[in-house]
């Protein structure tokens, strides 16, 4: 390992993550071919004349980042919030003509429901030299309805000819190559994009998002104190903050309350605890005591035997010896009667 791996950027200007590269495909009228934003972390300054495509690449960055139900197309331009919507980018709406009887009018697109759609952006730390691509593609599935899509979050450069290209048609093919890419997530749903990519991004608060949502289309900043309040503090109901403190405030006398008279109940109920677990070892004493006074008999019989048989060794002993004594004075006995007789017969 180099020391270059940990080598970090030499200035902080550009400090955290901002956004490096922009890219489009089918989106609106950028169509057939991939347009590229290089706005490379720095400020940009993006001109062209009415109609040319800068809000259509405003509103590109919008659905990157913002979900479906809260994107509001082509605010840049003051528009009304019906006039586009992501159907009309995905099929390239440019124009409407009136039927033949001149009594309606239909929309003109630019692709048919057999195209797809690809907005994509690398956003780049080069604080950490880190870079992490958000990317979400669209395609037509019922004319009828909105255009499907799935989300991608890599935490690799990816760019849409090199890595969204020649697939042909089935949708599935790229959604599996994708997922083959290292470092690459695939997410049906924006909640699960989304979290994904703050996490990635350093996007602590939803608020961040909703705050670029309400500023990135503004065209002039009146009173700013007007602007922080309306656009980067969220909305805030006095009185019902005050409810809910007083609410909060009544639900905790109510539990200091509760405390306080379970701290007295356990107070009057300690001294019976105290008494249960002395009565408990009383009680245990005595059955020790009973067990020992019925197993006393059994104990005294067991020494008494012992003594017993003690003494029956010792009489046996004193036995056998008065038996050794005896046959001795028998045998002097017959000794004496011997001689008696001798005697008589010299007599």
């Amino acid at each position: 390992m180099t020391d270059q791996f940990f080598e970090f950027a030499k200035s902080d200007e550009q400090a955290g993550f901002r956004l490096n590269t922009l890219e489009v495909y089918n989106w609106g009228t950028f169509s057939n071919r991939v347009y590229k934003l290089l706005p490379e972390g720095k400020n940009s300054l993006l001109t062209g004349d009415i109609g040319s495509g800068k809000s259509t690449l405003v509103d590109a960055l919008t659905t990157l980042l913002i979900p479906a139900n809260k994107a509001a197309y082509n605010k840049a331009a003051g528009a009304e919030t019906k006039e586009r919507s992501l159907k009309s980018y995905v099929l390239g709406f440019y124009k409407s003509e009136r039927s033949d009887s001149g009594l309606t009018s239909r929309s003109v697109a630019l692709r048919d429901k057999d195209s797809f759609s690809v907005i994509l952006g690398v956003f780049e730390n080069q604080g950490y030299k880190q870079k992490v691509t958000i990317a979400q593609v669209f395609w037509i599935k019922d004319s009828q309805n909105q255009p499907e899509r799935f989300y991608v979050v890599s935490g690799k450069v990816l760019g849409i000819n090199e890595d969204f290209s020649d697939f042909g048609t089935d949708i599935l093919s790229l959604k599996k190559r994708l997922k083959n890419k290292p470092y690459t997530e695939i997410f049906e749903t924006f909640p699960k994009y989304c979290a994904s990519f703050s996490r990635k991004l350093g996007i602590k608060s939803d608020q961040a998002l909703s705050l670029f949502h309400q500023t990135v289309s503004m065209k002039s900043v009146g009173n700013l104190t007007d602007f922080v309040r309306e656009h980067m503090l969220e909305p805030f109901n006095a009185q019902e903050k005050i409810d809910e403190l007083t609410a909060h405030f009544d639900n905790l006398t109510k539990a200091h309350n509760s405390i306080l008279d379970a701290k007295n109940q356990i107070r009057l109920l300690s001294p019976i605890i105290s008494d249960f677990k002395e009565h408990q070892f009383f009680e245990k004493e005595e059955n020790n005591l009973k067990n020992l006074l019925e197993s006393l008999g059994s104990w005294f019989s067991e020494h008494k035997l012992k003594f017993k048989q003690k003494e029956i060794y010792i009489l046996e002993k004193e036995f056998k010896r008065l038996e050794a004594e005896i046959e001795s004075e028998t045998e002097k006995l017959k000794n004496l009667r011997n001689k008696r007789d001798e005697i008589k017969n010299e007599i």
